[in-house]
């Protein structure tokens, strides 16, 4: 088919990211060249994971998406902690995993195999891409006692607690956590519960002891006597391992900012016995990225607070978990980002709105789709302007908020080839990770509902029928009569179908 007009000229947009070490937004250069390794912090499978913690995994894959997008070949890693993180996160309290066998009664490796399985599950539902490797923390606990071994004459003492990690054996300890705050390093480790020895306060442990007279349920054989590794080697490991030191971009949480981030860079740059993080290398990533937090008024985003919000909570109250990744996606990744349920039922509107409109061009979404891809394609002077803009967008910083209006502009252009326009708003829906749904699916029933769809369904058509007719009190009846049974009449979509239960 023709173009219509000949092919404008686009610009090339360097992709630019934020790095949180340096507190710059920097090109990024790939340390392999067109290659894209790509390190994830996961969950601690101790609970279920709440919303606030997927925020962090819809950005990494966006971040994996926009990567491919520019044409690089991703390896991306996420792990999974199953055992060594402590209730505080630093060196106090109770392992995580350990603390939930107790509470269940139950062993601790069925504990981590079930809340693995279901963040697996939650993975999936936000349509979030398989990595290229999950490492488990416990499949790597002989490697982990070699890079112990290797740092622990330079760099770590011995305590009747375990082997501790001497901060200032390194350059730049905290450099990152300063980016949280300019009060400096000595700021974010106040709230560190003390430890009997301990050379500095900011000092962590790499293996922790099993003390006299207790057994865990995962413990090992060490040169500092029987235990389990600390939360932080356990990444440091995993990473070097997998993607070799340096690699490419190394993401998590904000949180992880002040106290794991740091001490992990801490151990990079002992075990590669290099120095100064002026040279971002150093710290065993080129590139450090953090997503901001996920905030929640009413206090439901802490796993401490009992019923905390997680995904499934969303699905039994009607709304379609894709809903989320819409909220998140509306957000730049480095903003906080306010929950609320009005927020999340007005995402899922648009969400249903943009999908709807595309229905009508694709039937399915095929992942991969590359910038030089879509330019080789698509060459209509009205699309091409609208590609130019999507990768600025995608480009700068990952502005995923500006994206989707372009999206949403490509979705609504008129008069132009339509296999074109199929094959740009296709990879514009991959790069957002977001795959075309039937909308029936979108009809999720809330976790308690008694009325039927079949009743729903005769009641739409009879309203469908008097405001054809013109009869607006008719049709006002019968969405309040929905009304009292708990659905929701969306009026005002154009696709005509849309209800939901409340």
């Amino acid at each position: 088919m023709g173009t219509g007009a000949p092919m404008t000229e686009t610009a090339d947009h360097p992709l630019t990211l934020f790095n949180s070490l340096t507190r710059s937004a920097e090109p990024f250069v790939p340390v392999h060249a067109d290659e894209a390794r790509v390190y994830s912090c996961g969950p601690t499978v101790y609970n279920y994971p709440h919303i606030g913690n997927m925020r962090a995994y819809v950005f990494a894959d966006t971040l994996g998406r926009v990567l491919t997008w520019k044409g690089y070949d991703l390896t991306h890693v996420i792990n999974i902690t199953d055992v060594g993180h402590l209730t505080d996160d630093a060196d106090a309290g109770e392992d995580k995993m350990e603390k939930m066998a107790a509470a269940k009664a139950q062993s601790i490796w069925d504990i981590a195999r079930h809340y693995t399985e279901a963040y697996w599950a939650d993975v999936k539902a936000l349509n979030i891409r398989q990595p290229a490797k999950w490492t488990i923390a416990t499949d790597y606990i002989d490697e982990m006692l070699e890079f112990a071994k290797q740092i622990a004459p330079k760099h770590c003492y011995e305590l009747d607690s375990g082997l501790y990690f001497d901060v200032s054996t390194v350059a730049d300890y905290g450099r990152l956590a300063r980016a949280v705050t300019e009060e400096g390093p000595e700021n974010e480790h106040a709230r560190i519960e003390a430890v009997d020895g301990k050379r500095n306060a900011a000092d962590f442990a790499i293996w922790r002891k099993t003390p006299v007279g207790e057994k865990r349920q995962m413990e090992w054989d060490s040169p500092w006597g029987k235990g389990a590794p600390g939360w932080h080697l356990e990444c440091s490991v995993m990473s070097g391992k997998v993607l070799g030191f340096p690699f490419d971009i190394h993401t998590g949480g904000i949180d992880h900012r002040e106290i794991h981030h740091p001490n992990e860079i801490a151990q990079n740059q002992a075990f590669c016995e290099c120095g100064a993080l002026s040279d971002a290398a150093n710290s065993g990533a080129n590139v450090w990225m953090h997503n901001n937090f996920l905030v929640e008024r009413s206090g439901k985003m802490s796993k401490s607070s009992g019923e905390f919000l997680r995904l499934q909570l969303l699905i039994d109250k009607g709304y379609h978990p894709l809903a989320y990744r819409m909220l998140c996606l509306q957000a730049h990744y480095r903003s906080e980002l306010e929950f609320s349920w009005e927020g999340l039922g007005a995402a899922l509107v648009r969400l249903k709105r943009l999908l709807g409109s595309a229905r009508n061009l694709l039937e399915l979404v095929t992942d991969g789709a590359t910038l030089d891809s879509v330019r080789a394609t698509v060459t209509h002077q009205k699309l091409t302007p609208l590609v130019d803009k999507f990768d600025a967008a995608l480009s700068d910083d990952l502005n995923t908020a500006v994206a989707l209006t372009v999206l949403e502009e490509a979705v609504a252009v008129k008069k132009v080839d339509q296999e074109q326009k199929a094959s740009l708003v296709g990879a514009m829906l991959s790069a957002l990770g977001l795959p075309l749904v039937p909308r029936e699916e979108f009809r999720i029933r809330p976790k308690g509902a008694v009325v039927e769809e079949s009743e729903i369904e005769d009641a739409m058509e009879r309203r469908k029928a008097a405001r054809a007719e013109k009869d607006f009190a008719a049709s006002d009846a019968i969405r309040d009569e929905l009304a009292a049974k708990g659905v929701e009449v969306m009026d005002g979509d154009p696709l005509g179908w849309e209800w939901r239960l409340s």
